[in-house]
């Protein structure tokens, strides 16, 4: 996979900030959609705490590479898969995280099937779609052109 393309793909539908906010479901966040952790130097620390650029990239490297080994985690044949496909999953896996995309129990099928269509279908049909709708029909589009 071109993990430049995904890192770009993730800026753009991230955006990023340089300092502590709080994501779409009320969660601290900064930079490029890294989720503030206990394990973080920024846990506890107020909204609106400044985040370093350097420190930043370092949680990003480290969330894509995250990403790409959760991604095979959930789909055994993830390095089988068309690129583009790969980079949709590893978008929504960097927004969602393993245990909720594991919840998308028709969509893994669809991408079993190799059935485009229908996993862009089954992201339609969800509670992701109406919360990042934008972002959504970005990715959905992308797989049906597959």
């Amino acid at each position: 996979m071109n993990i430049d393309k995904l890192r770009e793909d993730l800026k753009e539908d991230e955006g990023c900030k340089y300092e502590i906010y709080l994501d779409h479901l009320g969660l601290p966040t900064h930079g490029i959609g890294h989720l503030v952790t206990e394990w973080d130097e920024e846990y506890d620390l107020p909204v609106g705490t400044a985040v370093s650029p350097d420190r930043v990239n370092q949680c990003f490297q480290a969330d894509v590479y995250g990403t790409i080994d959760e991604c095979k985690i959930l789909f055994e044949d993830f390095d089988e898969l068309p690129e583009e496909v790969q980079l949709i999953i590893g978008n929504l896996m960097f927004n969602m995280g393993r245990p909720r995309l594991s919840k998308f129990v028709l969509f893994r099928k669809a991408v079993k099937d190799r059935d485009w269509i229908e996993c862009g279908y089954q992201l339609k049909n969800s509670r992701y779609y109406t919360q990042v709708t934008a972002r959504a029909d970005r990715l959905i589009a992308r797989l049906q052109a597959i």
